[in-house]
């Protein structure tokens, strides 16, 4: 096993996706972010470990074989204040193939005046599909507001779709 400084560096991998380029980061243990605009932070290695496991894992997600992660993952305490850290929670517990408006969200979390805060915490969520921020949308499901483009939002959306209704038809 490696030091506790080794533990902490941070590795990255990029994914070719449907919807991009996708650039992911991990230490030895836990994935701690995930890019949509493909910019991974440091010179992109083969994967080892739970960086080897993310790819593998989005790679599934996209091609439909996949509709949960099983990822450790790992934020340091400065990413995200205790409101954007609740919002992600929140976003964590929407299931596959699912949406929830930014107002939902904010009642969920206990405060239900705070959809528009609700958005913003989306737009700095450091994890994008491993904490499903694509699957909040506006009031009456109008497709808003996301980091990697509203089309890959309507991408992911639709795959969701199809693919849940493959799963439950067969």
């Amino acid at each position: 096993m490696g030091s506790a400084a080794e533990d902490r560096t941070v590795r990255w991998a990029q994914v070719a996706t449907p919807i991009g380029t996708i650039a992911v980061g991990a230490t030895d243990r836990a994935v701690v972010r995930v890019r949509l605009d493909g910019e991974a932070e440091s010179d992109p290695v083969t994967p080892t470990g739970a960086l080897a496991r993310a790819v593998t894992q989005l790679r599934e997600y996209f091609a439909g074989q996949r509709t949960d992660f099983d990822l450790p993952v790992a934020l340091p305490d400065q990413v995200g204040s205790r409101f954007e850290r609740t919002v992600w929670n929140a976003l964590s517990q929407i299931p596959y193939g699912e949406q929830r408006t930014y107002g939902q969200i904010a009642a969920a979390i206990g405060d239900p005046g705070a959809a528009r805060a609700v958005g913003t915490a989306c737009n700095h969520n450091p994890l994008p599909l491993l904490v499903p921020c694509h699957r909040v949308v506006g009031a009456g499901g109008k497709l808003v507001g996301f980091g990697g483009g509203l089309a890959a939002k309507r991408w992911l959306l639709e795959h969701e779709a199809r693919v849940a209704l493959e799963q439950a038809w067969g």
